[in-house]
């Protein structure tokens, strides 16, 4: 149980590490980042949005692949607990 714990410290100390080193993201193509400059300096608003909404639909299939690797691990645990069979020591505690 120690060891549980502990590892799941360790990884969450990384994560915190790791979250403290990341540079900021630039996900727009060379096009896409002109467009949204010449929209910005002749007074609109449509690029101040833009990164974040291509980061937004970049993080998704990650967000739905992580979803369903859950769900199926979590159903795969459930599974094995339902499967056990009883020992003959077990059914004797029942007669």
């Amino acid at each position: 149980m120690k060891n549980g714990i502990y590892r799941t410290v360790k990884i969450f100390a990384l994560l915190f590490l790791l979250s403290g080193s990341a540079s900021p993201v630039a996900a727009q193509c060379p096009m896409c980042r002109m467009s949204a400059e010449s929209n910005l300096k002749n007074g609109g608003t449509d690029g101040r949005g833009l990164n974040a909404g291509i980061l937004y639909m970049l993080s998704m299939p990650y967000l739905i692949a992580a979803g369903i690797g859950f769900w199926w691990w979590r159903n795969r645990k459930n599974e094995g607990r339902d499967e056990q069979e009883f020992s003959e020591d077990d059914f004797a505690h029942y007669n």
